[in-house]
C-alpha cells in the first residue's frame, strides 16, 4: 500500500485546510486510515481516525470540533478538514492506514496499529 498526502500549506491563524491522503496498491485491507502529526521538537502525536467500513470517526481532543476526518471509498483517498487552526497546529501531518480488525468499540488512535504511512505534508499556521 503507497500513501500520498497533500494539501499542507501555510496559512493564517482561523483559517483552514483540507488534507487528502491517496492509497494505492492493495487496500482491500484497510480496516481504518488515521492522521498524526509531528510539531518542531515534539513526538508524533494522534490527530484522529476513521473507521473504513463504517465512517466512525475519532479524534484527539485538541482537534475535537474543529477537524473532521472523512473518506472516499470509492477514490480510496482520506480526507481531514481542520478548521480554525491555530498556530499550535503547526506540523508534519502524516496519514497512515491499518489492516487491523478490532471490534467496534476499539479506537484506532495508537501509531503501532498503523502499517503504511505517507510521506507527511507540512502545516505552517502563522499568528
Amino acid at each position: 500500500v503507497q500513501l500520498q498526502a497533500s494539501g499542507g500549506g501555510l496559512v493564517q491563524a482561523g483559517d483552514s485546510l483540507r488534507l487528502s491522503c491517496a492509497a494505492s496498491g492493495r487496500t482491500m485491507s484497510t480496516r481504518a486510515m488515521g492522521w498524526f502529526r509531528q510539531a518542531p521538537g515534539k513526538e508524533r502525536e494522534f490527530v484522529a481516525s476513521i473507521r473504513w467500513s463504517n465512517g466512525r470517526a475519532s479524534y484527539a481532543e485538541s482537534v475535537e470540533g474543529r477537524f473532521t476526518i472523512s473518506r472516499d471509498d470509492a477514490k480510496n483517498t482520506g480526507y481531514l478538514q481542520m478548521n480554525n487552526l491555530s498556530p499550535e497546529d503547526t506540523a508534519v501531518y502524516f496519514c497512515a492506514t491499518s489492516t487491523r480488525a478490532y471490534p467496534g468499540d476499539i479506537v484506532y488512535n495508537s501509531a503501532r496499529v498503523f502499517s503504511y504511512w505517507g510521506q507527511g505534508t507540512l502545516v505552517t499556521v502563522s499568528s
